[in-house]
C-alpha cells in the first residue's frame, strides 16, 4: 500500500477550507437529494440525516419538505431479483418526479451501491434515468461512477479499484467479492469493467476518466471541461485515494452542472457524504447509545464473506457472549419452523435476563448453483427471513442490537424491528452506521447497528460488542 502511495500525484493541502466553501456552495442550492440505497450500509458515511424504508407518495412528499437536503431510501434491492430491483427503481423515481413537478422543488437522484461493485448494475441507474427522462425535461449526460469509500479501504487508482486487506492493496476483480454467486465479475479495471457489465453497450475506449493527476495537479476548473465533453450517458469513472479528491471533483462537477450539464451517479457511501456536504462527527459512544435499559443486546451475523466469518470467530472468543448457531440446511428444508422456535426461545431468556445474545448462521453457504443465478440470491433471501422471524418472536426489546451483513440488515430493520423512518445518528465504528429507530418501531428508540458484511478488520465486531457490553 505504502508503495501505491509513494506513485501518487501529491495530495493538495488545505482541505478543511476548501470542504467548508464546498458545503456553503451546497447549502445555498434548494435542490433535494435523494439516494436510492440498495442496502441499508450506504448510510455508512452520514449523520443526523433521516432514512425512509418506504417510498409510498405522502413519505416522499414529506422527504421534499424535510430540512435536510439529502434523504436515504432504503431499496434494499441488492438482495431483490433483477425485475423487482427494476420496479421498485421505477416507482420510487416516477414519484419523486411527478412531486417535484408537483411541489416545484428540484432534485437530483444518487444510486448508492456496493464499493466493492456488487448490485443490480447497470440495470438500476438506467431505470432511473428513464423514468426520469420520461417524467420530466431533464437530459443525463452521463453517469458518473464512484466506488471509492476510504472508510472500507476501497480506492480507485489508474482506472483500477482496489480493496485494501490487512494493508495490501488488492484489484476488485481478484477478491472474494468479485466471485460473489450473484453479481460476480472479472474485471478491475473500471472502464473494462462498464464494458463487461454494460455487455458491451458502452465501450471501455470510450469512457471518461477522471485522473488523479487531474484532480490534483489541474483542479476543478479541467474536472468541469472533461464532464462537459460528456453526452449520451457516457460512463465518466473517478479516481479517488482521499476524500481531498472527492471535494476537488465534486467542486468541478458543480461548475459543470451550473453550466446546464446534468449526471446520473453511482457511488458507493463517500461520494454521498461530500455531496450531501455533511460535516464529519465523532464516533458514537455507549453513553450516546445505551440509556435506561438494563437487558442484554442482540447480535445478528447473517453475511457469509470471508471478512465476516473471521469477525465471528473473534466475537465468539468473548466468554460471557451466549452463541447460538441457527442451521442453515434446516432452514431451507422442512425443519425451518421448528429452528426458529428453538432459537427464538433462547435469545428471549437470554435478553431478558440481561445477557447478550450472538445468533449467527452455520458458515457452510448453500449454493442450489455453481452459476452466478438468482436461484443462489433466494436462499440467502431464505435464511434472512428466518432471522426476520426470530426478532419478530421477541417480547423483550434489547439494549441494542447489530446486524452483520447487508440483506440480513435490510430485513431486520424493514420486516423484523418495522422501522419506517429512522434517524441515521452517525457510525460507532469507520463505516459502521447506527439507526435510531423510530417511534412506531416494535422497539422505538434504541440503537440499531447496520455492519456491512466486507467493513472493519478481523476485530472489529468483537470490539463494537465489548463496547457496548462492558
Amino acid at each position: 500500500m505504502n508503495e501505491v502511495i509513494r506513485k501518487l500525484p501529491d495530495l493538495p493541502e488545505g482541505y478543511n477550507e476548501l470542504n467548508d466553501l464546498l458545503i456553503k456552495k451546497i447549502m445555498k442550492q434548494n435542490i433535494k437529494i435523494f439516494v436510492l440505497d440498495d442496502d441499508p450500509t450506504g448510510v455508512q458515511t452520514v449523520n443526523n440525516i433521516p432514512v425512509l424504508t418506504v417510498w409510498d407518495e405522502e413519505s416522499i412528499r414529506s422527504a421534499f419538505l424535510e430540512k435536510a437536503n439529502l434523504i436515504y431510501i432504503l431499496t434494499n434491492s441488492r438482495g431483490l431479483k433483477a425485475k423487482d430491483a427494476e420496479h421498485i427503481n421505477s416507482v420510487i423515481a416516477e414519484r419523486i418526479c411527478n412531486i417535484s413537478l408537483e411541489t416545484g422543488k428540484a432534485f437530483k437522484i444518487i444510486s448508492r451501491s456496493d464499493s466493492t461493485l456488487r448490485g443490480h448494475y447497470p440495470l438500476e441507474t438506467e431505470t432511473i434515468r428513464r423514468v426520469i427522462e420520461e417524467k420530466t425535461d431533464i437530459r443525463f449526460d452521463g453517469e458518473i461512477i464512484i466506488p471509492f469509500f476510504k472508510e472500507g479501504g476501497r480506492y480507485t487508482v489508474n482506472d483500477i479499484h482496489l480493496v485494501e486487506d490487512n494493508g495490501r492493496l488488492i484489484p476488485a476483480g481478484e477478491t472474494e467479492f468479485a466471485k460473489d454467486a450473484a453479481f460476480g465479475y472479472e474485471n478491475s479495471d473500471l472502464k473494462l469493467w462498464v464494458e463487461e457489465k454494460t455487455l458491451g453497450k458502452y465501450k471501455s475506449d470510450d469512457v471518461i476518466s477522471i485522473s488523479l493527476d487531474m484532480i490534483r495537479n489541474q483542479g476543478y476548473d479541467e474536472i468541469a471541461k472533461a464532464l462537459l465533453g460528456a453526452e449520451k450517458f457516457q460512463k465518466i469513472i473517478v479516481n479517488a485515494f482521499d476524500y481531498m479528491d472527492i471535494v476537488i471533483f465534486t467542486m468541478g462537477l458543480m461548475l459543470a452542472e451550473e453550466q446546464g450539464k446534468n449526471f446520473l451517479f453511482r457511488t458507493a457511501a463517500s461520494f454521498v457524504k461530500v455531496r450531501g456536504g455533511i460535516k464529519d462527527k465523532e464516533l458514537l459512544t455507549k453513553d450516546e447509545l445505551i440509556k435506561h435499559n438494563n437487558k442484554g443486546g442482540l447480535v445478528i451475523v447473517g453475511s457469509y464473506v470471508e471478512k465476516t466469518t473471521n469477525q465471528l470467530y473473534a466475537a465468539m472468543e468473548l466468554e460471557y457472549l451466549k452463541t447460538v448457531e441457527v442451521s442453515v440446511n434446516k432452514v431451507i428444508s422442512g425443519e425451518m419452523q421448528n429452528e426458529i422456535s428453538r432459537v427464538s426461545a433462547i435469545v428471549e431468556n437470554e435478553i431478558a435476563n440481561g445477557n447478550t445474545v450472538l445468533v449467527y448462521t452455520s458458515r457452510n453457504l448453500v449454493k442450489v448453483s455453481q452459476k452466478i443465478s438468482e436461484e443462489n440470491l433466494e436462499v440467502s433471501v431464505k435464511v434472512s427471513s428466518a432471522l426476520v422471524d426470530i426478532v419478530k418472536s421477541l417480547n423483550t426489546a434489547p439494549s441494542f442490537i447489530i446486524a452483520k451483513g447487508g440483506i440480513t440488515s435490510s430485513d431486520i430493520g424493514t420486516k423484523g424491528l418495522g422501522v419506517k423512518r429512522a434517524l441515521v445518528a452517525g457510525q460507532i465504528k469507520s463505516g459502521i452506521p447506527v439507526w435510531i429507530t423510530d417511534e412506531n418501531s416494535k422497539f422505538p428508540e434504541i440503537p440499531y447497528i447496520i455492519f456491512p458484511g466486507n467493513v472493519g478488520n478481523n476485530q472489529t465486531l468483537k470490539e463494537i460488542i465489548a463496547e457496548l457490553t462492558t
